[in-house]
Order: C-alpha cells, then sequence, then structure tokens
C-alpha cells in the first residue's frame, strides 16, 4: 500500500493507495503517530483503497478517537462501494463521517 501525506498547519490529508490490511495497518498507524501532536484534523481520502481489513478498520477508529481527543475531526473521502459496504456491515458508518 502506499500513503501519501500533505499537511496544511493542523491539517492532515493522507491518501491511500492499495490494499489497507494485516500487513499494511501498522505502516499507516505509523504515519498517524509520526504527524505532528499539533495535527487535530485528518482527512483521508479512500479514492484508490481497494480493500480494507479488520485490522484496516482498527487504524481508522484509532484515529477518530485520537482527533476527538484533539478536539478536531476526522473525514474519509470516496470509499469506493465495496469499502463502504464494508463501513455499513460493521455499523461504522454511524461513527464515521463518509464523503462518497
Amino acid at each position: 500500500m502506499e500513503i501519501t501525506i500533505t499537511q496544511e498547519g493542523a491539517k492532515a490529508i493522507i491518501a491511500l493507495n492499495g490494499k489497507l490490511s494485516v500487513a499494511t495497518s501498522p505502516d499507516l498507524e505509523a504515519a498517524i503517530s509520526g504527524l505532528p501532536e499539533s495535527t487535530n484534523e485528518f482527512v483521508i481520502d479512500l479514492s484508490q483503497l481497494e480493500y480494507i481489513s479488520s485490522a484496516g478498520l482498527r487504524v481508522l477508529v484509532s484515529t477518530e478517537k485520537l482527533a476527538n481527543q484533539r478536539s478536531g475531526s476526522m473525514v474519509l473521502l470516496h470509499p469506493n462501494d465495496e469499502v463502504l459496504e464494508v463501513f455499513d456491515m460493521t455499523g461504522l458508518t454511524d461513527i464515521f463521517t463518509i464523503e462518497k
């Protein structure tokens, strides 16, 4: 999986390309934990994400919690139908802010 991060002040735009699986989720977790502590807005572009596993979901849930702890927000952008279906099946569409 390829992770591209653009930092704009307190906002981090994180673009994911490929598969977010048990093998790649530690990379995303490390990338997010490596962001400055002043980062409180997380915009995660899922338009090029092909697949997400439960390990990937865990990283997104922990990022949502981090954003809330920092009085910020997390937005998921443009998930494909397969990824959106995983969010639906797990009930995460009620927790996440998702822009289709």
